[in-house]
């Protein structure tokens, strides 16, 4: 008889707040590579804090084997990373715009010192030399690319010798070439250890090749497991493409509401530089963006996409100290930070992961009418109507009252996003804004996006590093490298 690392057999949670619509049964086999996959807020998470007894049961059984390992305990042998965003587990306090902040930084924790005191050497060798640690040690927990943070993590985590790791979106924000990297190194590890993987994942595209079974999860149910294959082939078979059409039209419908500055430059960067200690993450930056345009702002990670947005945005203390002109006018001639955020509707991997907030989620969408964390002001009906309008248009509607940490990753997303549009903004900045979505959801928000941008005047930045995600809407590009843009 085959071992079995998870059996669950009729698994019902005794709280009723985090109980899937029907009784859980899966079975997860020792040799087993799994991905649990399905839409967003379909239960995902729900069933794999379950599964690993995070919520006891009322009714049904659940048992494990973790052989070979000595020990059969969950936490000797289960780990679990869930990753939000680019920077979502660096097991570091965190809050909105300390990337930014030199004196934070100084504050922040290295490597080394995140990685403690390691016993097994002969495993530290192993795992060094496989995720290339040993050049990282002396860094700045808050100064890695997003794919050194993640090898950082793993390393972390696989140096407790887990028997099961369990990681929740691991590809989330890394540009191509990173993700193609990781997905090596965790098949090399399968290969060279007895660690079984569970990848919980809501895009199909980012499943491996050395994935064996995918266990479907919807509308807070767990489907029969599938070999990765016959998955890949069914979904397909089903992926039925809705239109948006009547969607679109609403946004394009929209009243125009004139100009409210007195510029055609909205963004103008001459010759910026901006460093944090000996390294250079822009250099000499010349960069305009005009009225009307949509860009795409490209790169491989750690090229400063990132910090080029925090200048955009207002959140950069550096950018008083460079030559940049936002909506007209310069930096530092006496605007304040809130004259500028008024025309800017904004969404990122940063503000995702800061924004802890439990409110209801229409407040969350609220607080993007005056740009706050939080709700601080209360808003007027009308300005409730324009909230309960937009959260419509994002599908959302019916979280209306649910609270903001009890939403999926991908319904946080998606309310983010609702604020970054409610105030209906001039500039529009979306840095990943497609990070964690469904493919169903994918799709929706790329042509609520594509609406807002038809409409006269809107100008757009947008980051991502899927290609597909793009709006047909783009007219510019400008691509960080280290230390070169290239924009066309």
């Amino acid at each position: 008889m085959s071992q079995n690392t998870f059996c669950m057999a009729g698994g019902v949670a005794r709280n009723p707040l985090v109980r899937l619509a029907k009784p859980i049964t899966a079975t997860i086999g020792a040799n087993e590579h799994i991905a649990i996959v399905g839409p967003n807020g379909g239960g995902k998470s729900l069933f794999v804090d379950t599964l690993i007894g995070k919520y006891p049961l009322r009714e049904g059984t659940v048992q494990y084997d973790f052989s070979p390992s000595a020990t059969q305990t969950l936490y000797d042998n289960v780990k679990y990373i869930a990753f939000r965003d680019t920077y979502g587990a660096a097991d570091i306090n965190y809050y909105y715009q300390q990337r930014w902040n030199a004196h934070d930084q100084d504050e922040a924790p290295d490597v080394r010192e995140m990685l403690g005191e390691i016993k097994d050497e002969q495993l530290q060798h192993e795992l060094f030399e496989l995720f290339r640690i040993e050049p990282l040690l002396d860094k700045k927990i808050i100064l890695l690319s997003s794919g050194e943070l993640r090898k950082f993590q793993l390393a972390k985590t696989l140096l407790t010798a887990p028997r099961v790791l369990i990681m929740d979106n691991p590809f989330i924000g890394l540009d191509a070439s990173t993700r193609e990297l990781l997905f090596t190194l965790l098949e090399r590890l399968t290969k060279i250890s007895s660690v079984q993987i569970i990848l919980v994942l809501s895009m199909m595209d980012d499943i491996p090749s050395f994935i064996t079974h995918v266990i479907p999860v919807d509308k807070m149910e767990v489907f029969p497991k599938m070999e990765r294959e016959a998955y890949l082939y069914a979904f397909r078979s089903r992926d039925v493409t809705t239109s948006f059409d009547d969607l679109q039209q609403r946004i394009i419908n929209l009243p125009y509401d004139g100009n409210n500055y007195d510029s055609d430059e909205v963004v103008k960067l001459n010759k910026v530089s901006i460093r944090y200690g000996d390294r250079t993450i822009l250099k000499e930056l010349d960069w305009t963006v005009s009225r009307g345009e949509k860009w795409a702002l490209s790169g491989e990670n750690g090229a400063g996409k990132s910090t080029l947005l925090s200048l955009v945005c207002a959140d950069n203390p550096q950018s008083y100290a460079c030559d940049i002109s936002l909506f007209g006018r310069k930096r530092g001639t006496g605007e304040s930070i809130w004259e500028i955020k008024k025309h800017i509707g904004y969404v990122s991997p940063e503000m995702h992961r800061a924004y802890l907030k439990n409110l209801p989620a229409i407040e969350i969408v609220a607080s993007g009418l005056h740009d706050s964390i939080g709700l601080y002001k209360r808003p007027q009906p009308e300005q409730m109507a324009i909230c309960e309008w937009w959260m419509d248009i994002f599908g959302i509607a019916g979280l209306r009252d649910k609270l903001f940490l009890q939403l999926s990753s991908g319904e946080q997303r998606l309310a983010l996003l609702t604020r970054a549009f409610v105030k209906d903004p001039e500039l529009l900045i979306l840095d990943e804004p497609l990070h964690g979505l469904d493919t169903y959801n994918r799709r929706r928000v790329k042509k609520v996006i594509e609406a807002f941008c038809k409409r006269k005047d809107k100008t757009m930045i947008m980051v991502t590093h899927y290609e597909s995600e793009l709006p047909d809407t783009i007219t510019n590009h400008i691509f960080l490298k280290r230390n070169d843009t290239l924009i066309y």
